[in-house]
């Protein structure tokens, strides 16, 4: 899926603001930073870097699916996060949480369980389902 030379995305190309809620599936590419609220999954365009970044006040009820992401605010739904996961000390997540490398601050909260998914068992999932179609 992404090179172990893949880079986050260091900028910010979407913004969701505070105060906004979007009702339904969001699927970006780049850097998304969620001020306000979704209520669907947000998943990013495979094959690409992605960056997330999920900010103190917002919420997401979903499944979220990316590259890079950083987690301050609060996810209800599985996490996957296919290079880097970062959750800061207000993190709040209910679901089960894939990672390549995770950093995890004192104050974050997870309700479900840590995966540690290399990105060579993926490589290894991927050629298995290309084999069996």
């Amino acid at each position: 899926m992404f090179g172990k030379n893949s880079k986050p995305h260091n900028r910010i190309d979407s913004l969701i603001g505070s105060g906004t809620t979007i009702e339904g599936d969001v699927k970006f590419s780049g850097g998304l930073r969620i001020d306000g609220e979704v209520r669907g999954n947000v998943q990013a365009v495979e094959g690409q870097p992605s960056t997330l970044v999920i900010s103190e006040h917002a919420r997401i009820d979903g499944e979220v699916s990316v590259s890079h992401l950083v987690v301050n605010g609060t996810i209800n739904g599985p996490v996957r996060s296919s290079e880097f996961l970062e959750l800061q000390s207000r993190a709040r997540v209910t679901g089960d949480v894939e990672y390549n490398a995770i950093e995890m601050h004192l104050g974050a909260i997870v309700e479900g369980r840590l995966v540690h998914r290399s990105g060579e068992v993926a490589k290894t999932v991927e050629l298995k389902l290309a084999a069996t179609h």
